[in-house]
């Protein structure tokens, strides 16, 4: 009999709507159901590519014992943190305070009035490795409700208390200057991994805002070790087992400090993310490298993840069947020597062996290897390397597929628009252009309402029913602001201030200035969640304070501006403390120091050649966040069209920069040099 998690939209939720377990969705109904029961609440939190929630789940909530006794005991509430960032943050940040780390799947258990008062993560069937069962912890958390009701009472209002204390103070609300920036790549030094790039030990994640910052600073002031910690660290990870090396794009994380065995989920946010630094590294330096992994990443979006309607999906799993009807991480990507020579045949696999790094004791589990691109000597015939990739490919289709997760979340998408819209710009691929309008016509289609309100999430083209929050208006505007750049269609940039009026209105503290996450008339939670670092992608408050910030260049508004630097305040006191936690926000303060650039290039029309030369040149100058208008000459499609006519007939690039403007120029040499100044 499935429970009330069949009518969700959410696959997570849906992976659970067969369980014994009683589950009901966040709602009201379900904490009213606890109080009358007079039990406390069970909160799991998880999403759907999640490798030990799948493990949880299989182990206790598909146990009837364990089911009858959470059904007997406790309301058991189901959240997909995807769908709901703003519960799981807020119960995030009570489960890293109480226990000092953190993680999913999240158990947190709640009195019926949603304030918590017992926390952890994954818990085991039976005690293990100091941990106790899942069974031994509900016992337990049972037993103190029924015989210290008082003092678990106490603890939850405490633990609310400290909660409510903790709200960011945005100090004097400057932005960061030169001694920050420079202090925040020193501290990036200090962890940095000369051996094996990256930042930090195992397990290693691709640190993609901090690479942003990183090309940006070198952008700016001409760091040559800025420039060199981004260069290495996108060749090692590169060459790794995190990146899909037959397929292109990025797994989530590394487990060892040298890339080699991922933990194999592949999300949108990381592929859009790195897609676009990898394009920009290409940029800013020529690497063939980053060409081809921006290019590969850009194709394994629109391929893999890319939804009927248009958007992009979440995730796709870690795990997958490895052909004995048994579900196992990476089984469709690891191959043994064996099982090489099947598909290759006696010389080519050895062949593959050498180029694929291959062992006969293997990388991963079983004798099995991830395929990296390890450094060595000699050269490899590309057409044979060509046949093999193409080869190993056409059979790796062959293999059960892991699941997706065909969510399609605001704030991801928005992040993938860019990636594509940039990605098809620098390489001439109209086809990916393409493929960011068309997520982005989705958004607008079935993510806005009549007030250009943001849905969190949609599936199979029906729009989900929570509210967004400021990382989706934040990222939407940031890929809206890209795709009107790189298409001239000033729709986009209307679309992306829309966005941004919603942020200053419903997102911002009107006194202090502060952001917070949910709207000022969003679901009330035991607090208004406001995390400003930067995790798996951009926070809500960097993503805002960069997209205002191109906003205000693009139309001249004192409002986006200030709050951007407002905003930016935080990442001031942050940044020169711990860079690799808000590495979009230095990216963001970058630009703000840089101005960033106004450029304004008009032609008779966007299609004639020199106009596109001119366009083309712009969008590929590396000063940080510059901002890009086209379009013929008396355009009304964006305001830095206005007033700025052809020079003798011939289409004209306009550079400006706080509130100064170099005279205008119809040579391409001439607009490089000074977007590289």
């Amino acid at each position: 009999m499935p429970n009330r998690l069949a009518h969700e939209t959410s696959p997570y939720l849906l992976q659970h709507a067969d369980n014994p377990v009683d589950w009901w969705p966040w709602s009201a109904e379900a904490f009213e159901e606890a109080r009358k029961r007079n039990v406390p609440v069970l909160l799991s939190v998880g999403y759907s590519s999640c490798h030990w929630c799948h493990v949880m789940a299989h182990e206790s909530f598909e146990d009837q014992q364990t089911a009858e006794y959470l059904n007997a005991h406790f309301v058991s509430v189901k959240v997909d943190r995807e769908e709901r960032p703003d519960v799981d943050a807020v119960y995030m940040e009570a489960v890293q305070a109480a226990t000092g780390q953190g993680g999913w799947p999240m158990t947190v258990f709640l009195t019926p009035d949603a304030e918590p008062f017992y926390f952890g993560t994954y818990f085991p069937p039976a005690p293990r490795q100091g941990m106790p069962s899942f069974r031994q912890v509900l016992q337990g958390v049972h037993q103190a409700w029924e015989e210290r009701r008082d003092e678990v009472t106490e603890v939850a209002g405490k633990i609310v208390r400290d909660l409510a204390g903790r709200e960011i103070s945005y100090g004097d609300a400057q932005t960061p200057g030169e001694q920050e920036l420079a202090q925040a790549l020193l501290a990036l030094t200090r962890e940095y991994d000369p051996q094996r790039g990256g930042f930090g030990g195992a397990p290693k994640f691709p640190p993609s805002m901090v690479l942003e910052f990183l090309l940006r600073h070198h952008a700016r002031t001409g760091a040559e070790g800025a420039l060199q910690m981004a260069q290495d660290t996108c060749e090692r990870m590169a060459r790794g087992g995190i990146y899909d090396q037959l397929g292109g794009g990025f797994a989530r994380y590394s487990v060892d400090r040298d890339w080699i065995v991922p933990h194999f989920e592949k999300m949108l946010y990381d592929n859009a993310l790195l897609c676009r630094v990898y394009a920009h590294l290409w940029r800013a330096t020529g690497s063939e490298l980053a060409r081809r992994v921006a290019r590969e990443t850009a194709d394994f979006m629109v391929r893999e993840l890319r939804t009927a309607e248009g958007g992009f999906a979440s995730a796709l799993d870690a795990d997958s069947d490895d052909g004995t009807g048994k579900h196992v991480e990476g089984a469709y990507y690891v191959w043994t020597p064996e099982q090489l020579r099947e598909v290759l045949g006696e010389q080519d696999a050895e062949l593959a062996v050498q180029y694929f790094g291959v062992t006969a004791e293997g990388t991963f589990e079983h004798g099995q290897s991830v395929l990296q691109l390890p450094q060595q000597d000699g050269l490899f015939d590309a057409g044979r390397i060509a046949s093999v990739r193409e080869r190993l490919l056409a059979a790796r289709a062959g293999r059960p597929a892991p699941g997706r997760d065909d969510k399609v979340v605001a704030a991801w998408n928005g992040l993938a628009i860019a990636a594509l819209a940039e990605t098809g710009a620098y390489f001439d691929r109209p086809d990916l252009v393409e493929a960011a309008r068309a997520a982005a016509d989705l958004l607008v289609r079935l993510h806005l309402d009549e007030q250009v309100r943001l849905t969190r999430t949609s599936k199979d083209g029906h729009a989900g029913a929570n509210a967004g929050v400021l990382e989706d208006y934040g990222d939407v505007a940031e890929g809206f602001l890209a795709l009107a750049s790189v298409t001239g269609e000033g729709v986009w940039l209307e679309f992306a201030g829309f966005l941004l009026d919603h942020v200053l209105v419903r997102f911002t503290d009107e006194e202090s200035g502060a952001m917070f996450d949910t709207a000022a008339d969003a679901e009330r939670l035991i607090r208004r969640p406001q995390d400003p670092t930067d995790n798996a992608a951009p926070s809500g408050l960097s993503a805002a304070a960069g997209a205002l910030l191109s906003y205000a260049a693009h139309t001249g508004s004192g409002p986006h501006r200030t709050a951007a630097e407002k905003a930016l305040g935080v990442v001031k006191a942050l940044g020169p403390r711990v860079p690799r936690f808000i590495g979009w926000g230095l990216a963001a303060a970058e630009a703000a120091l840089d101005g960033p650039r106004e450029v304004a290039i008009v032609g008779p029309s966007l299609d004639h050649e020199g106009t596109r030369a001119l366009h083309r040149t712009a969008l590929l100058g590396t000063a940080p966040g510059a901002v890009v208008a086209a379009g013929a000459s008396g355009s009304d499609e964006f305001p830095l069209l206005a007033d700025r006519p052809l020079v003798g007939g011939e289409p004209a690039a306009y550079v400006c920069r706080n509130f100064t403007c170099d005279a205008p120029t119809t040579e391409a040499d001439r607009l490089r040099a000074v977007l590289s100044d």
